[in-house]
């Protein structure tokens, strides 16, 4: 698969009209491809919870777009932002397993691509913090 211009218009487009205002491509080989790997393209004023991955690392590429990352405390205090963006001074960021995070997509158009190891695994309620 190559991931084109084109292939980031149709997922930017699809998020434009989606309740959620995110739109996620998967990139496995397969169901039983024991990594996670998507696109998502994210629009601004898309709410993502913050949240945490207790077991894996994240790995988020800017591939067109800017975004703010967020980190924030056990107290929900939010303790550091990180701005990335596409062809920026930071483009990339790795966020540590059981980091609390969040993100907000600054321009319309955003795709991220994220990584995280070992197989899927939904987030539980224990791990999506309320604000």
């Amino acid at each position: 698969m190559l991931i084109d211009q084109q292939l980031l218009d149709n997922l930017s487009a699809q998020a434009k009209v989606s309740a959620r205002l995110r739109m996620n491509l998967d990139l496995r080989n397969s169901a039983e491809d024991s990594s996670q790997r998507m696109l998502n393209a994210i629009e601004p004023d898309s709410e993502v919870p913050v949240h945490r991955h207790r077991n894996t690392s994240e790995t988020m590429v800017v591939l067109r777009g800017s975004v703010v990352e967020d980190y924030y405390d056990d107290s929900c205090s939010c303790v550091a932002s990180y701005e990335l963006s596409a062809g920026g001074p930071v483009c990339a960021m790795n966020i540590p397993a059981g980091q609390w995070h969040t993100l907000r997509a600054l321009e319309s158009g955003t795709v991220i691509l994220e990584m995280k190891d070992g197989a899927y695994e939904p987030i539980s309620p224990e791990d999506v913090m309320k604000l």
